[in-house]
């Protein structure tokens, strides 16, 4: 349902909350109580003075009525449908978010709640079948619980036993125990998790990424490009997988940060409209160091809304920093038609294309990508490509047509789509005004 028709609907929404009769609201703004009712039952369109009156009345900013709700909510809602498959009416998912953002907020709390726990349950048991030390607490305690079982077993049998046996038995019974209590504990111990540290169940480079949002995905730290990234990383509170990536995420930052420094850097991005291209040529430096660099630009600088991900050459992505609009999930399968898959297919080859989603606003991005081997190239050997994509909010019309890109089959409404890989989990080949 495109965004106007969806307007009236939250004017009557609005209306009925603050307990105003059409007539007098239709009164109030100068227009018949008819043509209120048909401009609530989304049969008119409503914009400009009109809105702005009725906006005003309602003591609301009317950006509120026509653009509902938040668009990160409404992306987080459809991933949410799409993960756990419910007959959820994606089509109306604009509606009711603008009806009712605090249940709207709710369902997307507890969707991600939901999926941290599967993901922890599902940790816990590769830990189990995995896991050497896990497998040598579950042998002492099993062991212990044997020997116990086998001393007492001959006291209750052994009826002839003369009382220094006994003694012995009791002893062994003893120390057993004592044994079983220490590997008990100690397993507890390690397989507990507090509440508080449930992000453990995170991959290694989600939690990367969970510690880069924290920081807006600028870190002061390094932009002098000399910084020990492994104190960095422990000050995030980085460890192990994770705290291997983000040295490894930090060494590259510092490179593009002494390549291109944060004062000219910014200074040129203004002056040339934040095009890549012209600023790759401007520094001499390679096409994605520039994309990296873009995304990484403060966001109290008056910078625009920048997206990044980076992907390898089978797809999966290795990087995500989001924006609202551009959030899918790693674990539902994203749309082939992004740029940055396209670009695989042309290595070193730069892209420029505008891509617009399947949301009731038609929201629009625009996006630069590029794949580039990484490593030494040699003979016979397949090169190793990396495909890196920034992605612009908000981007000014343009001439071009747009390329209907979606987030994941499963909830995507475009309905003769040749690159759809399976069918959308419900009915919802009209959604969106499609």
């Amino acid at each position: 349902m495109p965004t106007q028709r969806l307007t009236g609907a939250r004017i009557r929404e609005k209306r009925l909350e603050q307990g105003l009769r059409q007539a007098s609201v239709a009164e109030a703004v100068g227009i018949s109580p008819s043509y209120l009712n048909l401009i609530e039952h989304n049969r008119r369109r409503i914009g400009g003075k009109l809105l702005t009156d009725i906006a005003r009345l309602l003591g609301v900013d009317a950006s509120l009525l026509t653009d509902g709700a938040d668009r990160n909510l409404l992306d987080q809602m459809r991933s949410a449908a799409a993960t756990f498959e419910t007959e959820a009416e994606i089509a109306r998912t604009d509606e009711f978010a603008a009806r009712f953002p605090g249940w709207s907020a709710l369902i997307v709390a507890q969707a991600r709640r939901i999926a941290t726990l599967d993901e922890h349950m599902a940790a816990l048991t590769d830990r189990i079948a995995h896991d050497p030390q896990l497998a040598n607490s579950l042998h002492e305690v099993i062991s212990a619980v044997t020997s116990i079982r086998s001393s007492a077993s001959i006291l209750v049998t052994q009826e002839e036993l003369d009382a220094d046996w006994q003694r012995r038995f009791h002893e062994n019974i003893h120390k057993d125990s004592l044994r079983l209590a220490t590997s008990s504990e100690a397993l507890v111990a390690y397989l507990e998790t507090p509440e508080t540290e449930l992000d453990i169940a995170q991959s290694p480079f989600e939690q990367v990424e969970s510690a880069l949002a924290r920081t807006g995905y600028h870190l002061s730290a390094l932009e002098a490009g000399t910084a020990d990234t492994t104190e960095v990383a422990r000050n995030t509170g980085l460890i192990g997988p994770a705290g291997q990536i983000f040295v490894d995420y930090a060494a590259q930052y510092m490179a593009d940060a002494r390549a291109l420094p944060l004062t000219v850097f910014s200074d040129a991005c203004r002056a040339l409209d934040y095009d890549p291209a012209q600023l790759a040529r401007k520094f001499s430096v390679d096409f994605a160091v520039v994309l990296r660099r873009l995304s990484t630009l403060p966001a109290d600088g008056g910078h625009p809304a920048m997206g990044l991900a980076i992907a390898d050459v089978s797809g999966a992505l290795t990087f995500l920093k989001s924006v609202p609009g551009f959030n899918y999930s790693r674990r539902n399968g994203a749309c082939p038609l992004w740029p940055i898959f396209g670009a695989l297919s042309r290595p070193t080859q730069p892209v420029r294309a505008e891509v617009s989603l399947p949301d009731a606003a038609q929201t629009r991005f625009m996006c630069y990508a590029i794949a580039m081997p990484q490593g030494a190239q040699q003979f016979d050997v397949t090169p190793v490509l990396q495909s890196t994509m920034l992605v612009v909010a908000d981007p000014p019309e343009s001439r071009a047509d747009a390329i209907a890109v979606g987030g994941s089959c499963r909830i995507c409404p475009r309905p003769d789509c040749a690159s759809r890989r399976e069918p959308a989990i419900i009915g919802i080949n009209t959604a969106a005004g499609l």
